[in-house]
């Protein structure tokens, strides 16, 4: 069974480039890592395949970094986002 982390959450949206600005709060995001991200409104489930930091190419983000991961769907500031761990 999976089971999700709470890994950040969402401090801006760019609706324009459909990009979401996460900060990485509890736990390092990375290439790869399939991500939850859950609102009042949004609840969508997607796998990192960029980030940029400064618009800069990024493979790893650790706690503490904001990152822009681009988003299939528009979600909004505060939503939570979560890593979905399969065993």
């Amino acid at each position: 069974m999976e089971k999700e982390i709470e890994v950040g959450r969402v401090v801006d949206y760019f609706s324009e480039a459909s990009v979401a600005a996460i900060v990485a709060e509890k736990e390092g995001i990375g290439i790869g890592d399939v991500l939850r991200v859950k609102g009042h409104t949004t609840d969508i489930i997607l796998e990192v395949t960029s980030m940029q930091v400064d618009h800069e190419d990024v493979r790893q983000a650790e706690p503490g970094m904001t990152v822009g991961i681009k988003m299939n769907e528009r979600v909004r500031t505060h939503d939570k986002v979560f890593k979905i761990i399969s065993p």
